[in-house]
């Protein structure tokens, strides 16, 4: 629907600087195709949205058998039975109101939460138990400390006033009185980031003596704050190498984490956000079953971009598990190439189509990994076909050639050994580096600036 320019004029001069609470908003979504309805609509804070920007995501799945909360969290039946978890965010942008979003979409039953809170870290590190004292603010959902999660769906909290800075971490605790009624829960499993698991409700106590680690993400999926009408995130889907395959538990240190850090580092780029909507295993093409793990990138497009609040552009760095899964044979290799292609012809669009550019990144060697490179370099061949329509087609509205920072000069299909985490296809840290330092930053601004011209 198309808003006329006096309407629009309206609404801007009302809530250009003013940020109300809303009640609770519940946002169906499909757990096939990962489509949320009401795609750009937040209920009763429609107008308000596009004040309320995502500082932090996390792409939500089915969370596999290995990476289950632990015994005794875990029963035959269902999960976090009479527990509190507690885990930690890095946000990208701050603000003064802040928001928390959590998911249902691949629970087996509704979700009840008893009561949460979003509090200051300890020291204000990721991965820590404990919270700053007198720091704990409660979560609402329509004024009432209690909700239950729809099977499919996500909520958002209630606006809490809370001075929140940019690159800093956030700690959410949840109490769950039932637990959910369910072996299927949503989960981002690589989190690279300790979550912590107490029997009975300890949402507001200064720390969790005791409390069982883990190093995944349960039920949470973004954290928003009030933004001025500039602010924009950036989008990121991406597989392991963009959600930190290789990267330091708790040191928040993936290229995302980076760029998010150069960003803030510029006047002209202070207010973008960068949202990481990547998941180890992830592919452009397939789900779980087909050798991939999570939704497929063109199936989750709206739910994890499209429909969410502030997002202006979108890095599509993946490919590389498709390529990797595919049969290495002439036939599987040309069939994969020309799907991916596909594929990413219709992310530009639909995103064209909702206001969202989109760069391309090329896809990165794996030269020498046990699990991809095959004795006929098929893959090989088919990774630099690929990368050749990225960088010359005209489709992308800019091209992040990773491809070319990271290899190795003397081996083009392998990665440079100083950034090889040693698997022959993640990356370390320092490599991470070396990709978000690569991101020109006049991607994400059209101020004129000098630096920005000269960028990277």
């Amino acid at each position: 629907m198309t808003r006329k320019p006096w309407l629009l004029a309206l609404l801007s001069a009302a809530l250009v600087w003013t940020i109300t609470a809303t009640p609770a908003v519940v946002h169906a979504v499909t757990t096939t195709a990962g489509v949320r309805s009401s795609s750009q609509a937040r209920g009763s804070d429609r107008a308000v949205s596009a004040h309320w920007v995502d500082t932090w995501t996390a792409m939500p799945q089915l969370t596999e058998p290995g990476n289950m909360p632990p015994a005794p969290f875990t029963g035959t039946s269902s999960v976090l039975v009479d527990a509190t978890l507690r885990q930690t965010i890095h946000v990208t942008l701050g603000g003064r109101q802040v928001r928390i979003e959590f998911s249902n979409a691949f629970g087996g039953t509704d979700l009840p939460i008893t009561k949460a809170i979003v509090a200051l870290p300890a020291g204000g590190q990721a991965g820590v138990s404990g919270l700053v004292p007198g720091s704990a603010r409660a979560l609402t959902f329509g004024g009432r400390s209690s909700i239950t999660v729809p099977v499919g769906a996500q909520v958002v909290s209630d606006p809490v006033a809370m001075d929140v800075a940019p690159l800093t971490n956030l700690s959410v605790s949840m109490y769950l009185a039932q637990g959910q009624a369910s072996t299927n829960i949503t989960s981002h499993p690589g989190s690279r980031t300790t979550s912590y698991l107490l029997a009975g409700d300890h949402t507001t106590d200064s720390d969790l003596p005791g409390a069982t680690a883990v190093d995944h993400w349960y039920f949470i999926s973004a954290a928003e704050v009030a933004a001025p009408r500039r602010a924009a995130g950036v989008a990121i889907l991406g597989d392991s190498l963009t959600d930190g395959r290789g990267s330091t538990t708790n040191g928040n240190d993936r290229w995302p984490d980076d760029l998010a850090a150069r960003l803030q580092e510029h006047p002209a780029t202070r207010e973008v956000a960068v949202l990481n909507q990547a998941a180890g295993g992830n592919c452009v093409l397939h789900d779980p079953g087909q050798g991939c793990l999570g939704p497929n990138a063109v199936g989750r497009l709206d739910r994890d971009v499209l429909s969410q609040p502030g997002r202006r552009w979108l890095i599509v760095f993946e490919g590389v598990n498709d390529i990797g899964t595919a049969a290495a044979t002439p036939a599987a290799q040309q069939q994969v190439a020309q799907d991916l292609i596909t594929a990413y012809e219709q992310i530009i669009t639909q995103a064209h189509a909702s206001g969202v550019r989109v760069y391309g990144a090329t896809i990165t060697p794996f030269g020498g990994n046990s699990l991809y490179d095959d004795p006929q370099g098929l893959r090989q061949q088919t990774r630099e076909q690929v990368n050749r329509w990225i960088r010359t087609s005209g489709w992308f509205d800019a091209v992040l050639d990773f491809d070319r920072v990271v290899r190795d000069p003397s081996n083009p299909g392998q990665i440079l050994p100083a950034y090889d985490s040693g698997d022959h296809l993640h990356l370390n840290p320092q490599g991470y580096r070396a990709l978000a330092a690569s991101v020109p930053l006049r991607l994400f601004t059209n101020a004129a600036d000098s630096f920005l011209s000269a960028s990277p």
